[in-house]
């Protein structure tokens, strides 16, 4: 199956034109199986309560059964169960969590429309693509920033952009490149398949679901034909001067190096958006100074540099020890408080076991943190933040009992040579 989907790529790449017509044969028993083996059966289980295990003692049975019923129309998918998750404003979004057998031909769709569309998006494309990661976006966007005669940044954000897609709009993208009715057919209904909240039925009249298998890439066709392909084809040929734009997922940032050009595209960029069912948040959306001239301009005004975020990271105008201009990065305070605070409820949780274990969990969380964040020019940040860590250690340590465990200098003693904490250090390179 590998190869008739590297050959279906290599196509697409070759005739960026070719529509293909018959490609929902492709979902076999065999492909079904293969998409089992790699699924994470640790996710949680939809409304039907099945695991993957369970679903695998009669793998055949099932599969067999699944294709017939694709072959015959007969497949329906199961409404998703939607449970919402806290996120950092206080407020909550929506995750859809879907039956096992459901993702599993979410699965297959989904490799069959990456074949097909992936080798037709641009590289600014970084989000949800194989082989890209959030440190190559940092990098090609400190290049925009540092090597080009970037003077304006548009820092935007797309309100609920996983909750307003327009399914009309889905399926024609998706037909601009497939037109096989079966796998429109898959997509439609799987668009329309209705949640489950708090017991009750509710339709699907537009989105796609956070935590469906096929979201991410949907979400890059739609932001391919809506954002990318309109800015690099019909937007930058018409600019007086240099534009650079980054996008992951729903997030994206663009460079300009004239105010005119930046403030034209913000006004038709809103109109935009309007068009396919989509708007921009107003308050988090905005058009900033921000350059190797910025510092020079805002010291003349008496003001500083604004500052924008992107991808958990603060970006503000700095300079290298030498004086040159410098793009630097420190974690944002909103992605280290939200951090600090799973920390501290996890080691309360965590306080009943042996401090050897506590601490072995918590370097775990520690190295993963300091994976991400651990970037050129964020020392401080992720210093600070392991010592907030260890405050949040101490502290539960010592309400154990009613007895005090550690005094501060018994606690660092401990961490010195007995439990040492993982130390915070640069893994990550802007520049490499």
């Amino acid at each position: 199956m590998a190869t008739k989907l590297a050959r279906i790529a290599e196509l697409s790449s070759q005739n960026p034109k070719m529509v293909f017509t018959s490609i929902g044969h492709l979902i076999d028993v065999n492909f079904l199986k293969e998409c089992h083996m790699k699924m994470n059966g640790d996710k949680a289980v939809g409304i039907d309560g099945i695991t993957k295990e369970e679903y695998g003692i009669h793998l055949n049975e099932n599969l067999v059964d699944l294709v017939d019923r694709l072959k015959r129309k007969a497949y329906k998918p199961k409404p998703a169960k939607r449970v919402e998750i806290p996120k950092d404003n206080g407020k909550t979004r929506p995750l859809s969590i879907y039956c096992y057998e459901d993702k599993l031909v979410q699965e297959a769709l989904r490799r069959i429309l990456e074949a097909v569309f992936e080798p037709m998006f641009y590289d600014e494309m970084m989000g949800f693509r194989p082989n890209r990661s959030c440190h190559q976006a940092l990098r090609k966007l400190n290049a925009m920033i540092e090597n080009k005669p970037t003077n304006y940044i548009l820092d935007a954000d797309i309100k609920g952009f996983f909750d307003h897609l327009d399914h009309e709009w889905i399926v024609k993208f998706v037909e601009s490149r497939i037109k096989d009715p079966n796998i429109i057919r898959l997509v439609r209904r799987m668009l329309k398949a209705g949640i489950m909240k708090d017991y009750r039925f509710e339709d699907t009249e537009e989105g796609s679901g956070q935590g469906s298998v096929c979201s991410p890439i949907l979400a890059n066709i739609y932001m391919h034909y809506v954002l990318l392909w309109w800015f690099k084809e019909i937007i930058q040929p018409k600019l007086k001067g240099y534009s650079g734009i980054i996008v992951y997922a729903d997030d994206f940032v663009v460079c300009f190096q004239h105010k005119v050009d930046a403030e034209v595209f913000y006004e038709r960029l809103k109109r935009r958006m309007g068009n396919f069912g989509l708007s921009l948040e107003e308050e988090k959306s905005r058009l900033i100074e921000f350059g190797r001239f910025a510092s020079e301009n805002c010291a003349k005004r008496g003001t500083k540099p604004e500052t924008f975020s992107f991808l958990g990271f603060t970006h503000y105008c700095s300079q290298s020890r030498n004086g040159r201009f410098r793009v630097k990065r420190k974690t944002n305070k909103k992605k280290f408080s939200k951090k600090l605070k799973e920390i501290h409820r996890k080691i309360g949780e965590m306080r009943t076991m042996r401090t050897k274990d506590i601490v072995k969990k918590l370097n775990e969380i520690l190295v993963g943190y300091f994976h991400y964040y651990g970037i050129s020019d964020n020392s401080r940040s992720i210093k600070a933040f392991r010592y907030e860590v260890m405050k949040s250690l101490f502290y539960w340590l010592n309400r154990r009992s009613q007895k005090k465990s550690y005094n501060w200098v018994d606690f660092l003693k401990m961490l010195d040579y007995t439990h040492p904490l993982a130390e915070a250090k640069i893994y990550v390179s802007i520049y490499a």
